[in-house]
């Protein structure tokens, strides 16, 4: 069964760690998308959900609190030391919520023990989408949902592909983004994305575009852009003065986006349901 070996170097490393240091400023932004699931699980009645590519837990944490002690929520993610935060979290907060470091693509979770599945921004990044959906389907009870956001394509989210549009130029050994591969836009084709659901044996798939307005504060931008993305990720290797120039040049190109002392911009996802059916005949 095809593995995530290089997510797994990546959030296990680099990403893993940007993530953690801009984590409050992440779950500032991201907050309206996990709110949009607490109340799909609400509407639901879920009992027994689970959380994929849960990162450092915020949702998690949201839908126990929604669930209190009539309910179990389960956050997985393939990066260790974002689940170490999640946990650290849980613990501060007395919560209900478990988390596992695992790859929800080949984990061996106990079957039809899920009456529930979400995941905010968390799906796209598997080697094998049917693989990890048909594992996903296997620890689904029959009837159980299925929810996730995803982000749609970069042309609907120019601000997320900025930097490293302003910043090529001077810096040419940024990552490019390769269409359908494991990363934040691999979900951008609708059509691509009931395919994999289907044929990963999900039914009733339902796939609707939303927008939602973010902003965060100004002063977050520079920390947002030299950490995050494309950009974060090779930034590092150029010398000082190259360094100074990139982030002069791109904090530039995020001006079309500041609003006084705040960064606001489009955030263009797709909601996507789908249920598992009975697997009785």
């Amino acid at each position: 069964m095809p593995t995530n070996d290089e997510q797994t170097t990546l959030w296990n490393g680099s990403a893993g760690r940007a993530w953690i240091e801009v984590q409050p400023l992440l779950d500032e932004i991201l907050e309206p998308f996990g709110d949009l699931l607490v109340q799909a699980v609400a509407t639901r009645s879920a009992h027994r959900v689970l959380d994929v590519g849960c990162g450092t837990g915020a949702t998690t944490l949201a839908v126990a609190r929604l669930l209190g002690v009539k309910g179990e929520v389960v956050g997985v993610d393939i990066s260790e030391p974002m689940i170490d935060v999640a946990r650290a979290r849980a613990a501060h907060d007395d919560s209900t919520a478990t988390f596992i470091c695992a790859d929800a693509q080949t984990r061996p979770f106990e079957p039809a023990s899920f009456d529930m599945m979400i995941s905010r921004f968390g799906v796209m990044f598997f080697e094998n989408s049917v693989s990890a959906f048909a594992n996903l389907r296997r620890a689904a009870t029959d009837d159980a949902e299925l929810c996730l956001l995803a982000w749609r394509g970069a042309v609907d989210n120019p601000f997320m592909t900025t930097a490293e549009r302003a910043a090529a130029p001077l810096l040419p050994n940024i990552p490019a983004r390769e269409p359908d591969a494991p990363g934040q836009f691999a979900f951008a084709n609708s059509g691509r994305v009931a395919r994999i659901l289907e044929e990963s044996g999900w039914a009733d798939i339902d796939i609707q575009p939303v927008d939602v307005p973010c902003a965060f504060p100004e002063k977050e931008l520079v920390p947002y852009f030299t950490q995050l993305g494309p950009l974060g990720r090779v930034l590092h290797e150029a010398d000082e003065p190259t360094r100074a120039r990139i982030i002069q040049t791109v904090r530039a190109a995020f001006d079309p986006y500041v609003d006084g002392n705040e960064i606001r911009f489009n955030a263009a996802c797709w909601q996507i349901s789908a249920r598992s059916l009975s697997r009785s005949p």
